[in-house]
């Protein structure tokens, strides 16, 4: 049983290259991001300030979360019961997600949970803080950064295939006030673990990314 860490900014395609890995190396993809977007979900809908911290964590109680994979439908997210895994993809959830996940009490509520996955079975996690905090004794950490640029061409890309008017300054825009937003947050901020693997995969391919990191797998586990 082993755990791995995947870390790196908005966009830089931790979850997409995580869900691909793990179908590969048959272990379960925790999607960490998906939880926050979830909970910054929920808050929305209650019309509450996902930046107002109280409010926020008033909610946690009545929040319940479930991951759920099928070979047909692949991973999906619940909340409270219902499949919000399309609702959360949506850009302004994005930035939800950096909110709430700035709020101290949504990270303990969600520690808890993904460090209790990791100890039932192998696991492969993304977030901004798997490897500092959340599995701090993961056996594989991996830095996967891009170029602002190059995260919000891809991203621009993939909003263009789905209908959505962003324009690429726009999310350029987006991206690089993420990156400020989630590197100097108080709680838990963005970084590179000491011992984490950098992976830059600017100038890399979706499958040349996948490779590079079975390779670093391979060779610590």
């Amino acid at each position: 049983m082993f755990a791995i860490a995947i870390d790196g900014p908005a966009g830089a395609g931790k979850s997409t290259i995580a869900r691909k890995v793990a179908a590969e190396l048959s272990i379960i993809y925790v999607d960490t991001g998906a939880m926050y977007r979830a909970i910054g979900a929920y808050a929305i809908r209650q019309g509450v300030d996902t930046k107002n911290a109280p409010a926020v964590a008033a909610l946690l109680p009545e929040i319940s979360l479930e991951l759920t994979y099928s070979e047909e439908l692949g991973q999906r997210i619940f909340l409270n019961g219902e499949d919000v895994s399309s609702e959360i993809r949506l850009p302004e959830m994005g930035m939800a997600a950096s909110n709430v996940s700035a709020i101290p009490e949504v990270r303990a509520f969600l520690l808890e949970q993904q460090r209790g996955m990791a100890k039932r079975q192998s696991v492969i996690m993304d977030g901004r803080d798997i490897g500092t905090v959340v599995l701090p004794d993961a056996e594989v950490k991996i830095f996967l950064t891009a170029s602002a640029e190059e995260r919000a061409r891809r991203r621009w890309k993939e909003f263009s295939e789905k209908g959505l008017p962003d324009t690429y300054e726009e999310i350029l825009a987006d991206v690089i006030r993420r990156d400020e937003q989630d590197m100097n947050r108080p709680i838990a901020p963005l970084k590179q673990a000491d011992d984490a693997i950098l992976l830059d995969s600017t100038a890399l391919n979706f499958a040349e990314t996948v490779e590079k990191v079975k390779e670093i797998i391979k060779e610590r586990v």
